[in-house]
C-alpha cells in the first residue's frame, strides 16, 4: 500500500465504514447481554415474594453470577484470540441466552441428589468471599457445614453461577476485538458508543421489564417474572446465531473492506502496538500477569463493580421503596429511565471529550468522584424521592464517565496475547465486585430492617479508593503525539 494513497479523507472514510459496520451490531449484542445480566433486579420485585427469598438470599444469588464469571473469564478471552471472535462470541451469546431463559423455571427445578452438595458449595463460596472481601465483618448467608437451602434457592444460585460461566469473556472479548480495528487514540470513542448499550439496555429494559411483569402476570398460569426471563432471554440466542453469519474475525476477513483499507487498518494497529514500548508495553501472557499495573487496575475495576452492581441490582427495589405501589412495576421502570438516560449522555460526552483532549486518568478518576457524591446524597436522602433520584442519577453519570475511559488505560501498555489476558484478568478480578456489592447491600439491609444507609456510605468510600488508585498509578497515560495511543 503506497503511503501517498493515504489521505486524511481516506483515513476518515475507512474508520467511518468500520464503525458503521461493527459498532451498531456489537451495540445490539451488548444490549441483550446486559439486559439478561441485570433483569434479575426487576424480577426480584415479584420473584422474591413468590419464592420466599429474603434480601440476603437475593443479594447472594445476584452476586454469585460473578464467581462463575471470575473463574472462566481469562480462559475464555484467550480462547477467543485463538479460535476467532465470530465463533466464540456466538457461543457465549447462545449459551447465556438459554440459561437466562431457564430462570423462568427457578421455582420448579429440583436438582435431586445434587441439591445438598450444591448448597454446601455455595455456602463455602459465600464464606470464603465474605471473609476475603469484608475481612470477616459481614457474615455469609449460609455457613459451611450448616447449610440448608430450599429447592428454589439452590436453583437460583446454580443458574446465576452458570450464567456467569456462560457469559465469561464477552465484554473483555469485545474490548480486545476493538483493538484489532482501532488504534488507541480512536478507541475510547468506539468503546463509549459500544458501552452506551448498558444505559440503553436499562433505559429501554426498565419500562419494558416493568410492563412485562405487570401485564403478563397470570397468563398461561405463569408469573410475570417467568415471562420476563422468557421474553428477554430468547433474543440473545437469536442474535448469537446472527453473529456466526455477519461478524468478521478481523480486518483481513472483512469482505466489505477493500485490500487497501485492510492494509491500512492492520498497519495502524501494528504501529499502535509498537508505540506501547515506551510505557513498558507487554505482549505475552506472563508479561500481563507480572505487571503490577494490571493488578492495580483490577482493584480499580473491582471498586467500580462494587458500586455499580450494588446500585443497579438494587435500583428497582430502591425506587419502589420511595412510595410506589408494590404492584406498579411499570412506574418503577419509568422512573428508572431517569438515571439510565443521563448515563448515556454522560458516556458519549465523556468518551468524546477524552479522545479530543487525549487525557484518560483524570476523566476516569473524576467519574469515581461523581459516583461518590451520588452515593453520599443517596445515603443522606432518607428515602426522599427527589434527593434519591438525584443521587442515583449522579451515580450512573459518574459510573459512565469512569468506565468509558478506564479501558484506555490498560490497552495503552498491553498488546497481543498480553492484551487478551490482561483485559480478561482486570475484568474477571474486577467484576468480583459485582458479587461483593449486591451481597453487601442485602446483608446490611437485612441486618438493619431494610435500611441501606450504611451500605451507601461504605460504597462512597469504595469509589474514593478507585479514584485515588487511578491518579497515583504511573505509566498508564501515554503522551499525545500525532496518532499514537493515549
Amino acid at each position: 500500500m503506497a503511503s501517498t494513497a493515504i489521505t486524511p479523507e481516506f483515513e476518515k472514510a475507512t474508520y467511518a465504514k468500520v464503525a458503521a459496520k461493527l459498532i451498531p451490531f456489537l451495540f445490539i449484542c451488548y444490549v441483550v447481554n446486559f439486559l439478561d445480566r441485570v433483569n434479575v433486579g426487576f424480577a426480584k420485585l415479584q420473584m422474591a415474594g413468590d419464592l420466599k427469598f429474603s434480601d440476603a438470599v437475593y443479594g447472594f444469588g445476584a452476586g454469585v453470577f460473578f464467581i462463575g464469571y471470575f473463574i472462566f473469564e481469562v480462559p475464555s478471552n484467550i480462547i477467543l484470540e485463538k479460535v476467532g471472535a465470530r465463533a466464540w462470541i456466538a457461543r457465549i451469546m447462545i449459551t447465556w441466552g438459554l440459561i437466562s431463559t431457564a430462570f423462568m423455571f427457578t421455582g420448579s427445578i429440583d436438582l435431586g441428589v445434587l441439591s445438598a452438595p450444591l448448597c454446601e458449595f455455595f455456602a463455602w463460596a459465600s464464606y470464603l468471599f465474605n471473609t476475603v472481601f469484608s475481612l470477616g465483618f459481614i457474615q455469609p448467608k449460609i455457613m459451611p457445614g450448616e447449610a440448608t437451602c430450599t429447592n428454589p434457592e439452590v436453583a437460583f444460585y446454580t443458574l446465576r453461577f452458570l450464567l456467569g460461566v456462560a457469559e465469561a469473556g464477552f465484554f473483555p472479548g469485545i474490548i480486545l476485538y476493538l483493538t484489532y480495528w482501532f488504534p488507541g487514540h480512536r478507541r475510547a470513542k468506539m468503546v463509549a458508543l459500544f458501552m452506551t448499550a448498558i444505559g440503553v439496555s436499562q433505559l429501554i429494559g426498565s419500562p419494558v421489564s416493568g410492563a412485562i411483569m405487570q401485564w403478563t402476570d397470570g397468563h398461561s398460569g405463569w408469573h410475570g417474572w417467568q415471562w420476563l426471563f422468557l421474553l428477554e432471554g430468547l433474543p440473545s440466542v437469536l442474535i448469537g446465531i446472527l453473529v456466526l453469519i455477519v461478524l468478521p474475525n478481523g480486518p483481513r476477513s472483512a469482505k466489505w473492506l477493500t485490500p487497501q483499507e485492510q492494509d491500512f487498518i492492520v498497519k495502524r494497529v501494528e504501529e499502535d502496538n509498537a508505540s506501547k514500548a515506551h510505557l513498558g508495553g507487554k505482549h505475552n501472557l506472563s508479561g500481563a500477569f507480572a505487571d503490577y499495573r494490571v493488578w492495580a487496575l483490577a482493584i480499580v475495576y473491582f471498586c467500580g463493580a462494587v458500586c455499580f452492581y450494588a446500585v443497579s441490582l438494587w435500583m428497582p427495589t430502591t425506587i419502589q421503596e420511595l412510595g410506589i405501589d408494590k404492584k406498579d412495576y411499570l412506574k418503577v421502570g419509568l422512573i428508572s429511565m431517569i438515571p439510565w438516560g443521563a448515563s448515556i449522555i454522560s458516556m458519549i460526552y465523556w468518551g468524546s471529550h477524552s479522545d479530543k483532549t487525549g487525557e484518560r486518568r483524570w476523566h476516569s478518576a473524576t467519574g469515581f468522584l461523581v459516583q461518590m457524591a451520588g452515593l453520599v446524597i443517596l445515603a443522606l436522602s432518607h428515602k426522599s424521592p427527589i434527593m434519591s433520584i438525584v443521587g442515583l442519577t449522579l451515580i450512573t453519570i459518574g459510573w459512565a464517565g469512569y468506565v468509558v475511559t478506564f479501558w484506555s488505560l490498560p490497552t495503552a501498555f498491553l498488546a497481543s496475547t498480553a492484551a487478551a489476558a490482561g483485559i480478561a484478568l482486570i475484568n474477571s478480578v474486577g467484576n468480583l465486585g459485582g458479587y461483593v456489592g449486591p451481597e453487601m447491600v442485602g446483608r446490611i439491609r437485612q441486618a438493619s430492617g431494610g435500611d441501606a444507609t450504611n451500605a451507601f456510605f461504605l460504597l462512597g468510600g469504595v469509589a474514593l479508593v478507585g479514584a485515588l488508585i487511578i491518579l497515583l498509578l504511573p505509566r498508564t497515560q501515554a503522551e499525545r503525539t500525532g496518532t499514537s495511543a493515549r
